[in-house]
């Protein structure tokens, strides 16, 4: 699946495919993140979202009903669903704190496998970041 706004892939998580509802509201977060939905905008409607990727309209309520349940979104009635005042903020600090678990943890202990130190490991990140 590819995103809405960026047609950039999306819907794996450490290697896994995640189910598409679950896609659907990674997909809408990645937008809140990245700033392509401000907040109190409008989020794109289930159905246009289903037709763009071609997913039954259940499915695409699902993933939106996920970000509902946590505060991402909100409903207008009669208008739509709406990005919360707060949630960028909010998807940000839950990443924020994944970071570490999810992406450091593992790549440290890989590094501690192969007799890195810690100065190594920061020069990689450097030579990375500049290269």
């Amino acid at each position: 699946m590819v995103s809405y706004s960026t047609n950039e892939p999306i819907g794996q998580t450490d290697g896994v495919e995640l189910p598409l509802f679950l896609q659907v509201a990674q997909a809408i977060e990645n937008d809140i993140v990245d700033g392509i939905l401000a907040e109190e905008a409008q989020a794109p409607s289930t159905n246009d979202i289903a037709a763009f990727h071609r997913i039954n309209p259940a499915t695409a309520l699902k993933g939106v009903n996920q970000l509902v349940a946590e505060g991402i979104l909100h409903k207008r009635r009669g208008i739509g669903m709406f990005v919360t005042t707060g949630a960028r903020d909010a998807l940000l600090g839950r990443r924020r704190a994944d970071f570490a678990t999810r992406f450091l943890a593992p790549a440290l202990a890989e590094a501690r496998r192969l007799g890195l130190t810690d100065a190594d490991v920061i020069a990689l990140i450097q030579e990375a970041h500049h290269g």
